[in-house]
C-alpha cells in the first residue's frame, strides 16, 4: 500500500499498479508467460504500442514480454536471442524514462546494455546505450551521459556505416548527443552535432521503413533541432527550426505528440501562453499520453492553469490533460 500511495503521488495519468508491476519484474524476473506468440511479433506489437503513445497499455504487457525474452535467451546466449532481449529492455527504459520513472528506466537501460554487450549487435549495442545516455541525462550526470553516448557513436561509425540501417542509428547517435550537449549547455557541441546529424539524415528516406531500430529521418533531425536550441534557451532558434514541420512528416502519435509538445515548451520559454496552450492541445489530439504521462509537460499545464485560467485553449488544455483539480 505505501508503494501505491507514492506511485500516485507522482502526479501521472499512468495507473500506479502498472508501474508497481513493471518494477517488480525488473527487481525479480517474473515466470514465462507461455505464450505462443513469437518473441519477435510481440516486441514489435510493443514497439506499435508505444508508437501509438499508448503507455499504460505498453507498461501492462512488458512484465511477460521482458520475462518470455529472458526466457528464450538463457539456454543458447546466442547473438540473437539476446539483442532482442536487449531491445526488450532497451523500449522498457524508453517509457519508464517518457513517465518520469527514472530509477527503474535506469535499471532497465543497464540491463539492455549488459544484454546488448552479450549479443554483439553494435545495434543493439547502441539503443542500450541511447537509452542510459538519455536516463543519466534526467538523473543530473551529464559527464555521464556524454561519455556513454559519445562511446555509441564511435561503436557505431566503426561498422562504416554501409547499410541504411547503420546509417540510421549513426544520425540518432549524434541527434542524442545533440541534445544531451545542449541540456548540459556545452553551446558549440550542441550545434555541431545537430547539423553533422542533419547532413548523415540527408540521404535517409522521408519515411523510415518498418520495423527499423532508428527510424530517424531528416525531420525527425529537424525537430532534434528543435529541442536542442529549447535547451540552450533559445526559444526564436527553436520556432524557427521548427517552421516547416508538419504532422504529416511523422508516421507514428507518439512523434506527432512530441512534435507539439516541444513546439509548446518553445513557445512556453518565448512566454506566449496561448500558442502553448494550441500546441499542447493538438499534441493532445494526436497523443495525449505525451501531455498526460510526460511530468515536465503537465507542469506547463498546471502553470497555464494557474497563471493564464482565461487564456484561450487552457480551459479546454487542462480538462483534456487530466489536469484539473
Amino acid at each position: 500500500m505505501r508503494r501505491r500511495r507514492l506511485l500516485t503521488a507522482t502526479g501521472l495519468a499512468v495507473p500506479a499498479s502498472l508501474l508497481a508491476g513493471v518494477s517488480d519484474a525488473l527487481a525479480s524476473i517474473p515466470d514465462p508467460t507461455g505464450s505462443p506468440v513469437p518473441l519477435d511479433s510481440r516486441l514489435a506489437a510493443a514497439r506499435v504500442l508505444f508508437d501509438a503513445g499508448q503507455n499504460s497499455e505498453l507498461l501492462r504487457v512488458l512484465p511477460g514480454l521482458l520475462a518470455d525474452a529472458r526466457h528464450a535467451a538463457s539456454p543458447a546466449h546466442e547473438e540473437m536471442p539476446l539483442a532482442r532481449l536487449s531491445t526488450a529492455y532497451s523500449l522498457a527504459g524508453r517509457v519508464l524514462t517518457k513517465v518520469g520513472r527514472y530509477t527503474d528506466s535506469r535499471l532497465a537501460a543497464d540491463r539492455a546494455a549488459l544484454y546488448a554487450e552479450w549479443s554483439g549487435s553494435p545495434l543493439a549495442a547502441a539503443a542500450a546505450a541511447r537509452e542510459l545516455s538519455i536516463v543519466l541525462r534526467h538523473q543530473d550526470q551529464p559527464a555521464a551521459a556524454e561519455r556513454h553516448i559519445l562511446d555509441a557513436v564511435a561503436k557505431v561509425e566503426e561498422t562504416g556505416l554501409r547499410t541504411d540501417a547503420q546509417r540510421s542509428a549513426y544520425a540518432q547517435m549524434l541527434c542524442t548527443t545533440s541534445y544531451t550537449a545542449a541540456r548540459a549547455g556545452v553551446r558549440d557541441q550542441a550545434l555541431t552535432m545537430i547539423r553533422d546529424a542533419a547532413r548523415a539524415a540527408r540521404a535517409l528516406p522521408g519515411v523510415a521503413p518498418r520495423g527499423r531500430l532508428f527510424p530517424i529521418t531528416p525531420a525527425a533531425v529537424d525537430l532534434y533541432s528543435v529541442g536542442v536550441h529549447w535547451a540552450l534557451g533559445d526559444a526564436g532558434a527553436a520556432l524557427e527550426a521548427g517552421r516547416g514541420l508538419r504532422e504529416g512528416q511523422f508516421t507514428t502519435a507518439e512523434r506527432k505528440g512530441r512534435m507539439h509538445t516541444d513546439l509548446g515548451r518553445a513557445w512556453w520559454q518565448w512566454g506566449k501562453a496561448e500558442q502553448t496552450a494550441a500546441e499542447l492541445l493538438s499534441a493532445v489530439r494526436v497523443s495525449p499520453g505525451e501531455v498526460r504521462d510526460r511530468p515536465a509537460i503537465r507542469q506547463i499545464v498546471s502553470d497555464l492553469r494557474a497563471r493564464h485560467p482565461r487564456v484561450t485553449g487552457v480551459r479546454e488544455l487542462v480538462a483534456a490533460a487530466g489536469a484539473a483539480e
